[in-house]
């Protein structure tokens, strides 16, 4: 068990030093959901009724939380192709260690790293009038680690099947930006067609965002409020989390 502990400490530590050595992977992770926020989520608000109870900035906040918790997480999985590029991989494969604990390695890895640039977008929540408790920051927290470790332990399943940087980049780009717009983040879920809201429902970030709908702002109950019961969206989660972390286990003894 103490071994266990020692290779998804290892783990983790070697990715953090590698995000704190990149700086520049940290701005530009800011710097794009601030855009969204600020221009795009200015811009959009003049076309949304200002009757709907929240400001149309104030609604997307969530979801733009969720859009670097969604690019950072599934990102940093990035670093399982450069392993297998450069031999890391397989000397941790030969470790005398359970793939489950490489797993759980690399996802909270990626979580660390996403919760904390989620966090510094969501200090911005003064400057669009959000008056947050010390409970709520707190509650919110939590939920971006939850989040971040689903959507880190997904990318890892897709890594898991890729041997090439190039190959991975082009998948992701066919799934970052659809889980990003059918999740409730740019509007409510209950607005899509029929068939889109079926694909929505079945994205882990949709749970994810409508969590921190309830948290940030837990009394609106409008249709520009959360789409599902809190218990609902928590259990998804979890459950999404599970079945990632276990199916990239199973991936990874394959590879073994």
């Amino acid at each position: 068990m103490l071994m266990e502990f020692n290779a998804v400490y290892v783990i983790v530590a070697r990715e953090f030093k590698k995000f704190v050595r990149e700086r520049s992977r940290l701005f530009s992770a800011i710097a794009r959901p601030l855009l969204w926020l600020f221009i795009v989520g200015a811009g959009m608000s003049r076309l949304v009724p200002r009757d709907t109870g929240v400001p149309y900035t104030q609604f997307i906040f969530p979801g733009i939380i969720g859009m670097t918790i969604l690019f950072s997480s599934m990102f940093s999985s990035i670093s399982i192709i450069w392993d297998k590029e450069f031999g890391f991989m397989k000397e941790i494969l030969v470790a005398p260690v359970s793939r489950l604990s490489i797993v759980v390695g690399k996802a909270l890895s990626g979580t660390i790293v996403s919760t904390i640039q989620a966090l510094i977008i969501l200090a911005f929540f003064p400057v669009i009038g959000f008056k947050l408790g010390f409970l709520q920051i707190i509650a919110v927290t939590f939920i971006c680690a939850s989040v971040s470790f689903c959507i880190s332990a997904f990318g890892i399943v897709l890594a898991s099947f890729y041997e090439s940087y190039e190959s991975f980049s082009v998948i992701m780009n066919f799934i970052i930006m659809p889980m990003f717009f059918l999740s409730g983040a740019m509007y409510p879920v209950k607005f899509l067609p029929a068939v889109l809201r079926l694909v929505a429902k079945l994205n882990p970030l949709t749970y994810g965002i409508d969590v921190m709908k309830h948290a940030i702002f837990p009394h609106e109950t409008g249709s520009m409020g959360p789409d599902f019961s809190i218990m609902r969206s928590v259990l998804v989660i979890i459950l999404a989390s599970a079945a990632f972390v276990l199916i990239a286990g199973k991936a990874f003894e394959r590879k073994g």
